[in-house]
């Protein structure tokens, strides 16, 4: 550790505020302790802030709204010569370590990098008396991040605004996020479903319950029939065979164990087992570590840094582990020495898996002091990391080849011969696998000849590609190397917010919005738009950390081509102000072709004759893609209606969101009401869950045309849900009302709408 200053106490500088409770309650004696909040210097908002003609220097300012901030650790500093510089350990702390450096810089100031993989105490003063430089390669791999994602989000985004609409971003990483959706959507689209048909035997042996077995092969051939005919010529063949026990194969193979979590995985494995968003994970994870109050006096970080790449593990982490299992479990559970795993990544091995800092820090024990958020999060990274340090489960696998002429017939089953780790922890996957109905497996003789009892075909169809969730999409991003785990949160936040995604019943699809912006975006910036372009540049980004290449030469070949693709697409890129977008689709008005538009609202469809035709409607798109404009609603709707605000009669007009009634007093009278809205509420039979509310809950439908449950009474009571409510009482916690769901993971069910209590319970 340095040489303190006599006249002051030296500063501790970290980036977030809990953490200064957590290091000031071990060293705070000693030191000062202090945060920045997050960034206090960042590129200039109004303009690009990058000089491209010399070398891409960045114009950082310091952030308006951190002023007081910047005030409060100088005047902290007035008096000391060591300042130590502890935000997070990754791209993003150390440009903020710089950033300070930068304010805080000074005659004589000494300034400190120091890196809390673990706020403990031992965590907190082992890196205290092993302080490092600044990262100036670390540092260079974030400004090369950020002026990247700068030059890409402030130049193409004017052009959209001048093609497209106002308002409009594009993100180099975001981008392709959008980019990835939409492609899957358009596969959807074009999938062809196939047909094809099983074959279930229902059998018998002399002394056994009847069992079924599934037909696999033909003369050792797989086989899958490709229609009814061919279905029913080989039950033709089938019935007359003898069906007998052709080979039985029995086994035990061994299954390891999972590593501790990366960011990734447990973003990945917090939403598949616990529903979290990732944003929500690492929000929580993020608690977790920077420090709870788990008793009187006692303030710990829970986890290890919970940004990383790494699953490597530090020994002593895991001979604790070892010893806890040992302990707990008994020798049969327990290693003799700990198990290590390889990384894929060597440029991202700065720090370790995510793991719990004190293993004895049960989830049982500590869980009263932990929200249950925390708690459902805090138990998961525990378990998965203790049983990283366990025993291989041992799983029985038998599997039993049926012969019936020249058709070959299985049944097969697994059962679990030693638990092992699974004792303690089960992926996602394994618990889906494990609840999979499966054959009991008969006990069976070689040559043993069975009885046929049944013999039963079904008709199948192949499906198509499945839609990303939010746990299938980071493992998309993860796999092609789009972005870093630290980001992958704040990009599924992002395409969200700009509207250029919808998450539906836990799915994304592109909005149309999505989709324009996307087509204009791959045709015109076809490399920013490549997945493969995008996953090098997050690896040069690695490189630029490792000190293996030059930053300034990274983005000098990125903008030389860059600038002149801009170029040429603020010529060419087709203006959807102007021309909008062609489609197939004839005016039922004047049989022109129809275009789509994107107005104040979003996208519309109207006649390429405007304004010799004024043809205007919403649209949607059926499963195959096809635009599908709204309804029009006839004139006589509006017979005998008149203004309840003036008195004048009212007529019909088909707007850009379905037919409304608006009062023939315009513009001196404004008033409308909402025909396709009225046509559509009905009432589920639910009264409104509000306090002191009479009304009930009716079907209603948004201006973007999509179903939400509200109460009749609205304005007076705003109760709205996306969720269709259901008529019964949460037994967990005595909510007044559940709530429809379905996911791929669960299928249907219900879901307490008391978001604090989580409850689930079976649809059906």
């Amino acid at each position: 550790m340095a040489t303190t200053s006599k006249k002051t106490k030296p500063l501790i500088i970290v980036e977030s505020p809990a953490k200064v409770r957590t290091i000031g309650k071990y060293i705070g004696g000693n030191f000062q302790v202090s945060s920045t909040v997050g960034h206090i210097k960042d590129l200039p908002k109004k303009n690009i802030g990058i000089d491209v003609t010399n070398n891409f220097k960045p114009r950082y300012e310091n952030i308006p709204d951190k002023k007081r901030v910047i005030a409060s650790l100088k005047k902290m500093a007035s008096d000391t010569n060591d300042i130590y510089l502890a935000q997070d350990p990754d791209r993003e702390g150390e440009a903020i370590a710089w950033h300070t450096a930068d304010i805080l810089k000074k005659k004589g100031r000494n300034f400190y990098r120091v890196l809390f993989n673990e706020l403990t105490k031992n965590g907190i003063l082992k890196a205290m008396e092993t302080p490092l430089p600044l990262n100036e390669s670390k540092y260079n791999a974030q400004q090369a991040r950020r002026i990247l994602d700068r030059l890409v989000g402030y130049e193409i985004s004017p052009v959209l605004w001048k093609k497209v609409k106002n308002g409009l971003s594009a993100g180099r990483v975001q981008s392709v996020s959008v980019r990835i959706i939409a492609d899957r959507e358009r596969a959807i689209y074009a999938f062809v479903p196939r047909e094809y048909w099983s074959v279930t035997a229902m059998l018998a042996g002399e002394n056994l319950p009847p069992f079924n077995a599934k037909l696999v092969k033909k003369n050792n051939k797989k086989i899958e029939p490709p229609n009814k005919k061919t279905t029913d010529a080989i039950l033709k063949e089938l019935k007359p065979q003898t069906f007998f026990v052709d080979k039985i194969v029995k086994k035990t193979v061994k299954k390891n164990p999972l590593p501790p979590f990366i960011t990734s995985k447990l973003q990945q494995e917090a939403i598949n087992r616990l529903g979290f968003s990732a944003k929500k994970t690492m929000t929580i994870a993020q608690q977790l570590y920077e420090g709870i109050d788990i008793g009187p006096g006692e303030r710990v970080g829970l986890i290890t840094y919970m940004r990383t790449d790494s699953t490597r593990i530090a020994a002593e982490a895991a001979y604790e582990a070892i010893e806890y299992v040992n302990k707990t479990y008994g020798k049969d559970y327990a290693i003799e020495q700990p198990r290590y795993f390889a990384n894929k990544q060597k440029a991202q091995d700065a720090h370790e898996a995510i793991r719990p800092t004190v293993i004895y820090n049960t989830p049982e024990s500590i869980s009263a002091y932990l929200t249950k958020e925390q708690s459902a999060l805090y138990a998961l990274i525990w378990k998965r990391f203790v049983a990283s340090q366990m025993s291989l489960a041992l799983i029985n696998r038998n599997s039993v080849d049926i012969k019936a002429g020249d058709y070959t017939f299985t049944v097969s089953g697994s059962s679990i011969k030693f638990d092992g780790f699974m004792k303690l922890y089960m992926s996602a996957a394994d618990i889906i696998e494990r609840n999979k109905k499966q054959e009991m497996m008969p006990e069976l003789k070689e040559k043993e000849v069975l009885k046929l009892l049944k013999l039963t075909p079904k008709q199948h169809f192949t499906q198509p590609p499945p839609r990303f969730s939010e746990a299938s999409l980071v493992k998309e991003l993860e796999e092609n190397g789009i972005g870093r785990p630290s980001t992958y949160a704040n990009i599924l936040s992002t395409i969200r917010s700009k509207g250029y995604v919808i998450l539906e019943k836990g799915y994304f699809k592109p909005s149309e919005l999505g989709f324009m912006v996307n087509d204009l975006l791959v045709e015109n910036f076809p490399r920013i738009l490549d997945v493969a372009f995008t996953a090098k540049m997050e690896n040069n980004l690695d490189k630029i950390e490792a000190a293996e290449i030059d930053y300034v030469n990274v983005l000098s070949q990125f903008y030389s081509t860059f600038s002149q693709t801009l170029n040429l697409a603020e010529t060419k890129m087709n203006s959807i102000k102007i021309k909008g977008v062609p489609t197939d689709v004839k005016c039922p008005e004047c049989a022109s072709q129809i275009k789509i538009k994107i107005g104040k609202n979003g996208p519309f469809l109207t006649c390429s004759k405007y304004p010799e035709c004024k043809y205007s409607a919403d649209y949607g798109r059926d499963e195959k893609g096809k635009i599908t404009p709204a309804a029009r609603v006839p004139a006589a709707e509006a017979d005998g209606k008149v203004c309840n605000k003036c008195g004048l009669p009212m007529t019909v007009k088909n707007g850009k969101f379905g037919a409304f009634l608006a009062c023939t007093g315009y513009p001196e009278c404004r008033n409308t009401t909402s025909l396709t809205s009225s046509k559509q509420t009905k009432s589920i039979g639910i009264q409104c869950p509000q306090k002191k509310c009479s009304g009930e809950i009716v079907e209603r439908y948004s201006k973007r045309g999509k179903l939400f449950y509200g109460c009749s009474t609205y304005p007076k009571c705003d109760f709205a849900s996306w969720d269709k409510p259901a008529a019964k009482k949460c037994p967990e916690c005595g909510a007044s009302f559940m709530l429809e769901k379905s996911t791929k993971k669960d299928g249907d069910f219900l879901a307490c709408s008391n978001k604090e209590c989580g409850n689930k319970v079976t649809k059906f």
